[in-house]
């Protein structure tokens, strides 16, 4: 893992740093790692990731966030980049694999209403894709939604936001 993640630092090549990405996202889906991974500065290091130009190295950044975001630690660190997340989901080709990516992992970390309104300005982009996207997407955003509509103090954003 420490490898990987040097390597993912190390490297300006898109190609090896979508695979880097993949085997850190496949190796997340053991929490012993998820762990490993947070003590070696990986979520930074793949969070960085979510500003390149390169749409499927941002997709595969999220993908890794999202494995990571099983953990309540985790997530800790990971919420500084939710507005980022946001910007990505909304400025991303409607129903792209990149689009998902970016509502997965909203999905995980709004669970908890703990970074909820660090998603208040990015509703009226949810409600969009909720009437425009394939199912696919629509399915994503509900879930979404369905988080931010358990806490109460979302309930006004949610109602008020312009469709």
């Amino acid at each position: 893992l420490q490898k990987l993640i040097h390597l993912l630092q190390a490297t300006d090549d898109p190609l090896i740093q979508e695979q880097a990405l993949i085997t850190l996202s496949n190796s997340a889906a053991f929490s012993v790692n998820q762990d490993i991974i947070r003590n070696l500065d990986g979520l930074s290091i793949i969070g960085g990731m979510l500003s390149d130009c390169v749409p499927k190295v941002k997709e595969k950044a999220l993908n890794a966030l999202n494995n990571l975001s099983m953990n309540i630690k985790n997530q800790e660190e990971i919420q500084v980049y939710i507005t980022q997340v946001c910007r990505n989901v909304e400025s991303a080709p409607l129903n792209s694999d990149l689009q998902l990516a970016g509502l997965r992992l909203l999905t995980n970390m709004s669970v908890t209403s703990d970074y909820h309104h660090k998603m208040i300005n990015s509703i009226p982009c949810f409600l969009h894709l909720l009437s425009e996207g394939t199912e696919r997407t629509q399915i994503q955003v509900l879930k979404v939604l369905v988080n931010l509509s358990a806490n109460p103090a979302m309930t006004r954003h949610l109602l008020r936001a312009q469709v």
